[in-house]
């Protein structure tokens, strides 16, 4: 997990994506940017619909938005990242990151999301 640089809570690495990349790209090149590591992204957990103060605008001042949430297998760590100055990134158990989320829509991606699918997918998933 990462720290927010607006205020308190870790987060999940995400972001929008380009017009030239697909969802899963983008996916990988946020955790690269925001939390300086690499690996294998593995199956989409769900979409978690979250509210957004930088995309509230004419069109939509609700500022509604939609994440794609991924597994990823870490394979590595980078000792230097494009966000390294703004953002920490933590190591945590699945307890202390629930209990670390800033946004409840994160929670719900842990233990709805990534606890089911680490269920059904531990043996195969991490080889």
């Amino acid at each position: 997990m990462i720290n927010s640089t607006s205020g308190s809570g870790l987060l999940f690495p995400k972001g929008g994506w380009e017009n030239d990349e697909t969802v899963e790209a983008a996916a990988v090149r946020e955790a690269i940017e925001e939390a300086g590591v690499k690996g294998d992204l593995k199956d989409l957990l769900g979409h978690y619909d979250f509210k957004s103060k930088t995309h509230q605008d004419e069109f939509c001042p609700e500022g509604l938005c939609k994440a794609a949430m991924f597994a990823l297998l870490v394979r590595e760590e980078l000792e230097s990242w494009p966000e390294q100055s703004i953002r920490q990134r933590s190591w945590l158990t699945i307890p202390e990151a629930v209990e670390s989320c800033r946004y409840p829509w994160m929670r719900d991606a842990l233990v709805d999301g990534f606890l089911k699918w680490h269920a059904v997918n531990s043996e195969e998933a991490f080889d």
